[in-house]
C-alpha cells in the first residue's frame, strides 16, 4: 500500500489542538513514527529519557531541541536530523506555530518485551 507522509493528518493535528504520534511501522527491533506538532513543547521540567535510541528528522516546520548538559538549544529546520542515543535526556522547547512541524522518528534497539 502506497502512503504519503503529508496525507491524512489526524483531526487533532489539523485543528492544532494537540501533538499527534502515529506508528508508521512497528517491528520488534525498530519503530518508525510520524509526529505532528502544532506549537507544542515539552511540559515545564519534563525531560524525555528513553530506553531506546531515536533518530529524528524535521521534515517540515521547525523546533528547538534542548539536550541536557548542552548550553545552546539546537534549532532543527526542515531536513535537519539528529541521533539521540538511549537514555540521553532531552526536551522540545518549542515547535513552529506558523505551520505544522512534521517529524519522522526512528526508534531502534527497542527493549524486548517480557513474556507474560
Amino acid at each position: 500500500m502506497l502512503t504519503n507522509l503529508f496525507d491524512a493528518f489526524p483531526d487533532a493535528a489539523v485543528r492544532g489542538v494537540q501533538e499527534t504520534v502515529e506508528d508508521l511501522l512497528s517491528r520488534p527491533d525498530v519503530r518508525i513514527e510520524r509526529i505532528i506538532s502544532t506549537g507544542q513543547a515539552s511540559p515545564p521540567g519534563f525531560w524525555y529519557s528513553q530506553p531506546q535510541g531515536e533518530w529524528v528528522m524535521v521534515v517540515q516546520g521547525a523546533a528547538g531541541l534542548h539536550i541536557e548538559h548542552e548550553e545552546q538549544e539546537r534549532v532543527l529546520r526542515a531536513g535537519d536530523f539528529i541521533n539521540l542515543p538511549a537514555q540521553v535526556r532531552h526536551r522540545v522547547n518549542w515547535t513552529s506555530s506558523e505551520e505544522p512541524t512534521l517529524w519522522l522518528a526512528v526508534h531502534y534497539d527497542l527493549p524486548q518485551q517480557e513474556s507474560k
